[in-house]
């Protein structure tokens, strides 16, 4: 890639990135990753509810502008409309985020990292009654980012170079708490007795809503799934076992400490790993997924862009993008 100076008469500045693949990552990554048959098998677990009146669905209908939103009938639909209307964006894949949220809930390891990081970043290691008496929500952003992190530099630095066509794959940009509405309590509260009566009155209990690149910071549409946290995930976010990284070029072993965002890097280097999508979190990459990484390139104060900027400054991968090569101007 090059860079224009100021200066017309400057030489252009060369940067050549040398991007390195872990020879042991394929094979790791066979060791741990959920099959594709388990989450085929396991598909039809995850019951969708109607947004106005929460029935469960068989065959959901959903919104066709933002397709964020299902309801059991066009008569649901139309009762909800003055409280979409607000947040109804047009997007451009057919499908929505629903079958990637739909996967990465049926995912156990996924979910698991997920719970350590809700487990640490909501204080139910120090904190017995947050999840029984105490309701907690979490908000978790994803978007689609190329699986080439090549690719990402290329957008990020409004090369004119990067392909039309690109291979997308699920990141999770950031996870935070949020107060819940007293509508979500109620949910809460039914989500807490259903656990208890399930054997479960020993965990806590909480609310997620995934986010897809649709929303803006204070609305939108997010698919809310019940948190349950079993002792196991407890025990291991109070243990705070170090996590153990290696260099790909060098070999150097770096023990970071355990935290909320660690597991979040942890959720999206495996997700770029799976190269055959055994996983179903990969996609062709739209438009509306590539001016996010060009917005962040260009400092654009969004709420999508920030979350980006965030996760390329705490996330390793990113950081020797941000040193070796210089802005395009």
């Amino acid at each position: 890639m090059s860079t224009d100076s100021n200066n017309s008469s400057a030489t252009p500045t060369v940067v050549v990135l040398q991007h390195a693949t872990h020879p042991e990552r394929d094979k790791q990554f066979r060791a741990i990753a959920v099959s594709s048959e388990f989450l085929k098998a396991n598909r039809k677990m995850l019951r969708i509810r109607c947004t106005q009146c929460q029935m469960s669905l068989e065959k959901p209908l959903k919104c066709a502008k933002c397709k964020s939103v299902w309801y059991c009938s066009r008569e649901c639909q139309k009762k909800h409309w003055s409280t979409h209307k607000p947040r109804c964006h047009e997007v451009e894949r057919s499908s929505g985020a629903l079958k990637f949220i739909r996967m990465f809930i049926l995912n156990p390891l996924l979910m698991s990292f997920l719970k350590i990081g809700v487990a640490i970043d909501c204080d139910l290691i120090d904190n017995p009654r947050i999840g029984f008496d105490v309701p907690f929500g979490v908000r978790v952003d994803i978007a689609i980012e190329p699986s080439d992190v090549l690719d990402f530099a290329g957008l990020y630095l409004g090369s004119k170079s990067v392909g039309e066509k690109l291979q997308g794959m699920v990141q999770v940009n950031a996870m935070a708490q949020y107060e819940l509405t007293p509508e979500r309590v109620d949910k809460w509260r039914e989500a807490r007795a259903r656990h208890d009566a399930e054997g479960f009155a020993k965990d806590p209990v909480g609310l997620v809503d995934f986010i897809d690149a649709t929303c803006t910071e204070h609305s939108g549409n997010a698919a809310t799934v019940e948190l349950h946290v079993p002792r196991v995930i407890l025990d291991i976010a109070k243990a705070r076992e170090p996590f153990l990284l290696v260099s790909a070029v060098t070999g150097a072993e770096t023990r970071k400490p355990m935290s909320a965002m660690l597991c979040l890097e942890t959720i999206n280097m495996h997700i770029r790993a799976d190269k055959d999508n055994q996983l179903y979190l990969r996609t062709e990459m739209t438009d509306q997924d590539k001016a996010i990484i060009r917005a962040a390139g260009r400092n654009e104060d969004t709420h999508l862009a920030r979350l980006l900027q965030e996760k390329i400054k705490r996330e390793h991968l990113y950081a020797d993008i941000a040193q070796l090569i210089p802005r395009v101007v």
